[in-house]
């Protein structure tokens, strides 16, 4: 029998604001409005059970795809303060995502003071570094703010919300966001956390946990 692994669609509507630019506490403020925000769920692997309480929101202007995270989670840990730094090892949150159908997808890291990763492949082998100066164009507000956060247990809550111009993907030429279809996933995870977790919006179905899956990719379509 087919293992059939179900495919999320995402809706994402274009947000009008005064400005192609919003401040990122503008952007904030309008997600924060909303009354549906959707889940970081899904537990694929068995090893590791513990299941932080994950949402995002996500839309688009002229010149930026918007998104704000909503974390509650029992460990928290923001260490890395560097540019492509392993931020999967702190409390990080990401988003994977392929524009075209060529393969290709960008993987985009973040830990809870915003330090960021970037990289884009077609596989987790062959997947590159982008130049810290493409990093530097994603703008980015945390709760947490930016200074490194050694681990700390018990319920913590922290959001973070990124603006991400359209030219960061920058193996692609996108003017605009509107009537295309993307292929993407959501994830949740903190590898040196004392309780590890990874958890995601698609569902992935590996033998070990491996986000660098783009054949288990749900759909964002930009209305």
């Amino acid at each position: 029998m087919l293992n059939i692994v179900p495919m999320n669609i995402l809706e994402v509507k274009k947000v009008q604001f005064p400005t192609d630019y919003p401040d990122l506490k503008e952007i904030s403020n309008h997600f924060d409005k909303s009354v549906i925000r959707y889940p970081i769920d899904q537990i694929n692997w068995q090893t590791y059970v513990y299941k932080p309480e994950v949402s995002f929101l996500t839309g688009y202007t002229n010149k930026e795809l918007l998104l704000k995270y909503y974390v509650n989670e029992e460990y928290f840990k923001a260490e890395k303060t560097k540019p492509n730094q392993m931020v999967c090892e702190d409390s990080c949150l990401e988003f994977f995502v392929s524009p075209e159908e060529d393969g290709l997808y960008y993987n985009l890291e973040f830990n809870g003071i915003g330090t960021c990763l970037l990289g884009s492949g077609k596989s987790r082998k062959g997947n590159i570094r982008a130049d810290e100066k493409i990093i530097s164009r994603i703008r980015r507000l945390t709760s947490v703010g930016q200074s490194p956060v050694p681990e700390k247990k018990g319920l913590f809550s922290w959001t973070l919300t990124l603006a991400i111009p359209f030219d960061v993907l920058f193996h692609h030429n996108i003017k605009s966001l509107t009537g295309k279809t993307f292929r993407a996933n959501f994830h949740k995870c903190g590898d040196k956390l004392t309780i590890p977790h990874y958890v995601t919006w698609n569902p992935i179905k590996t033998e070990k946990p491996d986000f660098h899956q783009p054949e288990y990719f749900g759909l964002m379509k930009f209305k």
